[in-house]
Parts: structure tokens; C-alpha cells; sequence
């Protein structure tokens, strides 16, 4: 055996297997396993595509192009659903959690607790957990389209970390009711909080910590 090979060879014994295990190459969905520890204040579209990308790409998923699903508001307004490509979808584990637009925006979607993994393959915790983390911004109505220009769902196109509020879905399909909006994954209720509801505590308080999802255009 040759002098390089060997040294080949050596080099995948010695590759740590945490580093093998998450190199999802399949994942085209995640739930970010971070915010941007400004509340809703993503820096915007832009910033929040930047950290999907950001994860995408530790995880070992960065060579696709990734978007945040996330509306806009007002002028120039943005449609998440038209942001995230044309699917299918799937996660860490290889599971598919839409087959296409529609059928993300449909009763059949798969997402669950269970399903809705982050860029590691690791659940998020939910209703009934410490903490629960299952208020995922979306800023969006149910058929991922955007709210009219007005009252704020987006925190001020995502760029406020105080006033405003957004629209956040519930990933793990669970509320304090047994109604369509408890279960929805991406239109459950407005954040809230004193002095707005758009900081880091006040998303917090509601059950949330700044997550939102990520998907593969690719």
C-alpha cells in the first residue's frame, strides 16, 4: 500500500465520529437550534438567512443555498412560502416533512415535535418541557403569505429587538387549546411583552426563544 494511501486511511481513523454523525447531506429543513440572541431582531431577511446558512454549514449542509421562512411586511412585502424553494423537504434524520409548497401548507405536512429537528438532528423542546421553546417566528398567515402592511407581525421586518410583534407558529402542534391555531406550526398567536413583544424575554415568556425555520431552496 502506497505511502499516500496510508496516510489516507489514517486520516479517516482519526476523523472524530461527532464530526462524521453530522454531516446531515440529505437535511433540506431544520429549526434553528439558535437564535440571534437579539430577540426578534435577525438583521433583518437578510441576517436571518445568513444564520440558516451560518448552521447549515457547521452541521455540514452548507453547500446548499438556505432561507429563512419568514414574511415581510408593508412595502416590498414578502411571502415566506415563496422564499424556500419548491421542496421536497427533509430533516437531519432523512424524514420528509412536505413533499412541495402546498403540501407544507396543507393538514398532510409531517412536521411534529418529533420531525421538526434542528440543524443537529436534536429535538426542541416544547409544551410541557423546561423550557419550552415551541414559539417559532414566522410572521406569516396560514397559507405562508403575508400579513397586510399595519399592525405589526414581523417586529418591524425583523430588525426589532422592543416594540412590535410577530406572528409565531407552534412546532410541536400544541397550545393551551385544543383550537386550529394552537396546533398550527406557523400561525398560532403575536408575541407579547412589556415594553413590546419583540425582545429576547418577552419571546421567552410566551414560550419561545427566537427560532425560526430554515429550508433549502436546493
Amino acid at each position: 500500500m502506497s505511502t499516500l494511501r496510508l496516510a489516507i486511511l489514517a486520516s479517516a481513523i482519526a476523523l472524530p465520529l461527532g464530526a462524521v454523525l453530522a454531516q446531515p447531506a440529505g437535511m433540506t429543513f431544520f429549526i434553528t437550534s439558535v437564535g440571534s440572541g437579539k430577540g426578534a431582531d435577525l438583521g433583518g431577511l437578510g441576517g436571518a438567512d445568513r444564520h440558516c446558512q451560518q448552521l447549515a454549514q457547521a452541521a455540514g449542509a452548507g453547500s446548499r443555498t438556505w432561507r429563512a421562512y419568514l414574511s415581510t411586511q408593508g412595502q416590498g412585502a414578502m411571502n415566506a412560502k415563496d422564499r424556500i424553494g419548491r421542496g421536497p423537504w427533509q430533516n437531519a434524520k432523512g424524514e420528509v416533512i412536505a413533499k412541495d409548497v402546498a403540501d407544507l401548507h396543507s393538514p398532510n405536512n409531517k412536521l411534529s415535535k418529533q420531525t421538526a429537528l434542528d440543524e443537529k438532528g436534536q429535538q426542541v423542546s416544547g409544551r410541557g418541557d423546561t423550557p419550552n421553546r415551541h414559539d417559532i417566528l414566522t410572521g406569516s398567515q396560514a397559507d405562508g403569505t403575508a400579513f397586510a402592511a399595519g399592525e405589526d407581525r414581523t417586529c418591524a421586518n425583523w430588525t426589532s429587538s422592543s416594540a412590535g410583534a410577530a406572528m409565531v407558529g407552534h412546532h410541536d402542534r400544541m397550545g393551551l387549546r385544543d383550537d386550529d391555531a394552537s396546533k398550527s406550526w406557523n400561525t398560532s398567536h403575536p408575541s407579547r411583552g412589556e415594553g413590546g413583544g419583540c425582545s429576547q424575554a418577552a419571546l421567552r415568556g410566551t414560550g419561545g426563544d427566537g427560532l425560526f425555520y430554515c429550508f433549502a431552496t436546493n
